[in-house]
């Protein structure tokens, strides 16, 4: 999944001067660019692709920076996330982004991903520097 979002950062970025860093303000920039589809009126199969590297990309920013792991969910997870992977995050939880972003799609503005990630349980926390 890193891989996949990687290549998504790159093929976006190289046409849009997007700012897409993984960082987490980055991730309104993901609500924004998932707002942009809504608005534009495409059929949720029509930019499933696009959906899908965005949702890599989220997961790929809870790995950075709150200290999840990818990992591929067993039959019963798919099938209650409808996704083949997700994230694991220290405390053991499990998270679905790419399933987060097509809720932002199919919801709109109350999915928001930086709330997601903002208010997400067993994220690391950021190390303090020593005075």
């Amino acid at each position: 999944m890193r891989r996949c979002a990687a290549g998504f950062v790159t093929r976006v970025t190289a046409r849009n001067r997007l700012p897409l860093d993984y960082s987490v303000a980055s991730l309104r920039v993901v609500d924004f660019l998932v707002d942009g589809l809504r608005k534009g009126g495409a059929d949720r199969q029509q930019v499933a692709g696009t959906l899908f590297g965005l949702g890599a990309y989220v997961g790929e920013v809870l790995v950075r920076r709150a200290g999840a792991v990818w990992v591929d969910f067993d039959a019963e997870q798919r099938a209650y996330f409808g996704q083949p992977v997700g994230v694991r995050m220290r405390d053991g939880r499990v998270w679905n982004p790419l399933g987060k972003v097509v809720n932002r799609y199919e919801a709109g503005r109350e999915e928001s991903l930086q709330t997601f990630y903002l208010l997400l349980h067993g994220r690391a926390r950021p190390r303090q520097e020593a005075s």
